[in-house]
């Protein structure tokens, strides 16, 4: 079989650093690829997976009207060039634009909450060509209300990246990594750290916007280098692996309805424990007591940090094993693309 793989057009698949779409549709290529489909791939032009024809993008910026024309042209000529059997976007839906209309099966994925109008005129456009998958049961709950057929499938991890690590030190430290801004609240990690009398290594980029600034320097930079507080910067895969390994917990509690996260399922891997808040996908990862804590208020984030010896860190790796692993997801995806192309209405396709 033949799949068209799409990512958005503003970073690399794999990335170099921070990426999560991309992460997701470079371990798809290999997952794949290992079961002998033939992979195309449009993306950014600096992309690296392997795959058997590489297509980049015409345009860089997914929210610029011209790009948006120039990439829904790459991706018709990638179309014809390739002949696949089914396109899977993770991309922008207005790229299938000229081939919504065609017999020709397509997924469209969605990391991020849908916008009703688009996913709304996409399934009309499409007659039943086109299907709809979500990151987590909560991108589906919203995407279903534009109409259409949603499945939910979880973002994954690259197990092998992960290693576990079953026991830490009584004195081991918290960990808050994702981008260091009020959704994902990075504040309410200090409050619960500083209250709880435990250390605390915040990593992850910062957000450089006026409000994005204003908050580093507000909540953030004030706390740092005090009571055990410090700030690390971004990190890599290797240093991701290292710094979730040797944590007690990974305490994100955010402010946001969090459309999956692949780092809460990364601390997993590692065996760690995530404390964070019973919103947006959240509910789906985390199982409450026994792979972590889902807190409504500091107070539980404090109660949630001194009950982590009650936790066993193996539920945690085999939370990843059984539900979140690249092997997993991956046949979940593939499972999916076999039952779309032996359908009666494209079978002749």
């Amino acid at each position: 079989m033949r799949i068209l793989l799409t990512a958005d057009p503003e970073l690399p698949v794999p990335p170099q650093l921070y990426g999560g779409i991309e992460r997701i549709v470079d371990l798809l290529i290999k997952g794949l690829r290992e079961q002998e489909y033939q992979v195309g791939l449009v993306a950014h032009p600096d992309s690296t997976a392997t795959v058997d024809a590489f297509f980049p993008w015409a345009g860089r910026r997914s929210q610029d009207q011209w790009d948006t024309l120039k990439n829904t042209l790459t991706l018709w000529s990638a179309a014809q060039k390739f002949q696949p059997n089914l396109i899977h976007s993770f991309s922008r839906i207005l790229y299938l634009l000229p081939l919504l209309n065609a017999c020709l099966p397509k997924i469209m994925s969605y990391q991020r909450n849908p916008s009703f109008q688009t996913a709304s005129w996409g399934h009309r456009l499409a007659h039943g060509s086109l299907l709809f998958t979500g990151c987590s049961e909560h991108i589906c709950e919203v995407g279903r209300v534009a109409g259409g057929t949603w499945y939910p499938i979880h973002n994954c991890v690259e197990l092998e990246k992960y290693t576990f690590q079953p026991t830490v030190a009584d004195d081991a430290p918290l960990v808050f990594l994702s981008r260091i801004e009020r959704i994902k609240g990075t504040h309410n990690a200090i409050a619960a750290a500083r209250q709880a009398g435990r250390r605390l290594l915040i990593a992850g980029n910062q957000v450089n916007t006026e409000a994005g600034q204003q908050y580093w320097q507000e909540e953030i930079a004030p706390y740092l280098d005090k009571e055990g507080i410090e700030y690390v910067g971004p990190v890599n895969d290797a240093q991701k692996n290292e710094l979730l390994g040797q944590a007690a917990a990974m305490i994100v509690p955010i402010e946001w309805n969090e459309p999956f996260g692949i780092v809460f399922a990364e601390a997993l891997a590692c065996g760690t424990p995530v404390i964070s808040c019973p919103r947006g996908a959240l509910p789906e990862i985390v199982r409450p007591g026994i792979d972590g804590f889902l807190v409504h208020s500091l107070t539980d984030a404090v109660q949630a940090i001194e009950q982590l010896s009650s936790l066993n860190r193996h539920h945690c790796r085999q939370r990843v094993e059984e539900r979140f692993s690249a092997k997993v997801i991956v046949a979940q995806y593939a499972q999916l693309y076999q039952t779309l192309v032996q359908q009666p209405i494209f079978a002749s396709v």
